[in-house]
């Protein structure tokens, strides 16, 4: 992960937008919105929830940060496991007490074995 908010901040291209939704007059006039499109990663964060505009790139920056940690992440290697032995046989009776029904639909209605 980034070591600090500066170095995320010069990887980052920042643009301002007019925000949309409740906040008055001055939510119309100012460019409160705020997307982080981070450069070497291609994520695009894009936040216009609060009024102000700073608080929006806090909030920004807080997601783009949590998003490149999941990135960077490793995931854990899937370990192989085989269903136990009592779950084959289980799935085998259900086998067979479906064929034992479908085979009484046939005709006569008995069992042909």
């Amino acid at each position: 992960m980034h070591s600090s908010q500066r170095e995320l901040e010069k990887q980052t291209k920042i643009d301002y937008s007019m925000s949309r939704g409740p906040g008055g007059q001055r939510r119309d006039k100012k460019k409160t919105g705020v997307r982080l499109h981070h450069l070497p990663s291609g994520l695009v964060v894009q936040v216009d929830d609060q009024r102000l505009q700073t608080q929006n790139k806090k909030t920004a920056f807080m997601i783009l940060a949590k998003k490149l940690g999941r990135i960077c992440q490793r995931r854990k290697k899937r370990v192989a496991t085989k269903p136990p032995r009592w779950a084959k046989e289980k799935r085998i009776m259900i086998k067979k007490h479906r064929s034992f029904k479908k085979r009484l639909r046939g005709k006569g209605g008995s069992d042909d074995t």
